[in-house]
């Protein structure tokens, strides 16, 4: 197990002062207009498909990108940003032999904004078309935030028939929401003040809440204009009703059997502060209920790590997915 402790552990004053609670890494979006795919058609299956839409079984058409040649790897993007937030390590790993391949989640992005199916479960079976639709096998899944929750409940639901490893990324198992079974999670009352912000003005909200993500609230912190810009930009994609309800499908999910049925090579990676997704209450979690699990734990990193250590998760990212 490879651990790198740095003794830095976030209290729950410092989250609930954040008053925001996960979300995912940042990207600039762009527009694409093509038609969808419906679900279960023959797409390519070697990369760079025409066709960048498939649709679920309720009928909403999912946005997806698909770059490169080579071992397959699914980026699972959180709230309330779009498959655009992985492009750090997608360009990386397409550069260095791999096939990547990233959607904008039911309601997020270019994808659909339906009033129905703003679950994991759904999520989890979007997913699941994806995979169909492309033929993806041996894939190396990846999830950050929301989207590692969203690994977890497709393999809880799925199987891991056509997956080879798994990594969670500032993810949000086992479960955040404070319940007599998980004492040390979050109040209801936080997640119900994410919806009020939402409700009242989500572009200002959006803006304090790119702060604490990547860390740019502590002393010292280096985080650029343009990367709060893009964050800003991606949120603001998302449909309101789509983010909304999906605050309640990433707090008070419980993947806890999930975790139990991974039977894979899986990679657990967490910033040491992060202010979103405190480590003590979700990575070391997790790790207690993953079979074959390694971590990296990353002194003083905040919840947006893939962007603010980007170098250094792509590097760790590359070798395990070699090993």
């Amino acid at each position: 197990m490879n651990d790198r402790n740095s003794g830095i552990n976030p209290s729950r004053r410092e989250v609930l002062a954040g008053g925001v609670m996960t979300a995912v890494a940042v990207g600039i979006s762009a527009a694409a207009a093509v038609a969808p795919a419906s679900a279960g058609s023959s797409t390519s299956n070697k990369g760079n498909n025409p066709v960048n839409f498939i649709t679920t079984k309720d009928g909403t058409p999912i946005y997806f990108k698909d770059w490169g040649k080579g071992p397959i790897v699914t980026f699972s993007h959180g709230w309330p940003l779009n498959a655009d937030a992985w492009d750090g390590q997608m360009l990386f790993l397409a550069q260095n032999g791999f096939r990547v391949i990233a959607h904008d989640r039911r309601g997020h992005g270019r994808s659909g904004q339906p009033s129905a199916g703003n679950d994991m479960s759904t999520y989890a079976d979007d997913l699941s078309t994806l995979f169909e639709t492309l033929d993806l096998r041996g894939v190396t899944m990846v999830g950050h935030s929301t989207g590692g929750g969203e690994v977890a409940r497709y393999i809880g639901r799925h199987g891991t028939q056509r997956v080879a490893k798994a990594v969670l990324i500032g993810a949000v198992p086992p479960i955040m929401l404070k319940t007599p079974a998980n004492p040390e999670g979050t109040p209801l009352e936080v997640f119900d003040g994410l919806r009020a912000g939402l409700a009242k003005d989500r572009a200002q909200f959006y803006k304090e809440f790119a702060m604490p993500f990547f860390g740019a609230n502590r002393p010292g912190a280096r985080v650029s204009q343009g990367t709060l810009d893009q964050f800003w930009r991606l949120s603001m994609q998302a449909g309101l009703r789509n983010a909304y309800e999906c605050v309640k499908a990433f707090s008070e999910t419980d993947f806890t059997e999930d975790l139990k049925k991974f039977d894979v090579p899986t990679l657990l990676m967490h910033g040491e502060d992060d202010q979103i997704v405190p480590v003590n209450d979700s990575a070391r979690k997790s790790e207690r209920l993953i079979k074959n699990v390694r971590t990296i734990y990353y002194p003083g990193a905040p919840h947006g790590l893939t962007v603010t250590l980007q170098a250094q998760i792509n590097t760790d990212l590359l070798t395990f997915l070699k090993s």
